[in-house]
């Protein structure tokens, strides 16, 4: 598989690559103070948000039909609209589906890493080349502010735990992708006066992790979240925590802040065609044969 054909990891290839988010992970497992999640959704452009929800099948459906629209298209993701390990069983079954009848496709998802340590091993057996996590703080304390919970073990941690919590499975997730051999990029939401004193060290943390890439993101603001206050930090701050985090670790320029069910190039407007295809897909059922399949790794049932 070429990964110069990625358009998120690789800049040279955004105007030539396209990517195709498939939307079948709906739930979360953490909530992030600048973070709404919201289905139905058809004017926003940023993540978090999708027209459309589809099953597995639903989701083959659609590349099938978007694949036959759009020529460009040589990647395709899961980034939502909530996180993709999260909704372990739809995710897996989805990638496993694609990778059956599209053998050549690169294969992608965006996750918050909670999971990661967790599915790993099945990532790469699925052939999925490239995994983007997103790390905001890996100082426990940092992480307190900016998570307003995460679910773990069935069990609801806050504060200074969640943080700690959330940075530990992150680097331990991390760390097991690039052992076996996965393209790692890392998301970091910049929030002024959060993290934004944060960020090189955090760049410093994922040259030691052998991450590949990082994302430097100014935190949009939402209304309704905890963090709709906040001002979105300036372009030109920004761009000096790019050059400090740039001494460790290579970074992404060009990030769009894409939807859920994201299809195209890297900021083209949403084609409506796509759209009426993702609406038709979801409306498509699948036979009863096409059902869940179990799901395992290293004998230990993970989902089904």
């Amino acid at each position: 598989m070429d990964i110069n054909n990625h358009p998120c990891f690789n800049d040279s290839a955004r105007h030539r690559s396209g990517r195709l988010h498939l939307p079948v992970a709906p739930a979360c497992n953490m909530q992030c103070n600048y973070c709404r999640r919201d289905l139905e959704c058809v004017n926003e452009l940023r993540p978090g948000v999708s027209r459309r929800i589809l099953k597995p099948t639903q989701a083959l459906a659609y590349l099938d039909a978007a694949l036959e629209k759009m020529k460009n298209i040589s990647v395709v993701g899961i980034a939502g609209p909530g996180d993709p390990l999260a909704n372990g069983a739809q995710t897996l079954e989805t990638l496993r589906l694609v990778r059956e009848k599209y053998p050549d496709m690169l294969l992608c998802i965006a996750t918050n890493g909670m999971e990661l340590p967790r599915y790993a091993e099945e990532l790469a057996r699925l052939n999925v080349s490239h995994v983007t996590v997103t790390v905001n703080a890996i100082d426990a304390e940092i992480g307190a502010k900016i998570y307003v919970w995460v679910r773990h073990n069935r069990k609801m941690y806050h504060g200074i735990e969640a943080g700690r919590i959330i940075a530990d499975k992150q680097m331990k997730g991390i760390l097991r992708l690039k052992k076996l051999g996965v393209t790692v990029k890392v998301n970091t939401v910049v929030i002024s006066g959060i993290n934004d004193s944060h960020v090189s060290d955090i760049a410093q943390a994922m040259q030691k992790a052998g991450v590949d890439i990082m994302n430097c993101i100014p935190m949009y603001r939402i209304e309704g979240t905890a963090f709709e206050s906040i001002a979105p930090p300036e372009p030109s701050v920004v761009n000096e925590l790019r050059r400090q985090a740039g001494a460790y670790i290579p970074q992404m320029n060009h990030c769009s802040r894409c939807r859920a069910d994201a299809a195209g190039l890297i900021g083209e407007a949403p084609d409506g065609g796509i759209q009426t295809l993702l609406d038709e897909a979801a409306k498509f059922v699948p036979p009863e044969s096409s059902s869940y399949v179990a799901v395992a790794s290293r004998g230990r049932l993970l989902c089904q």
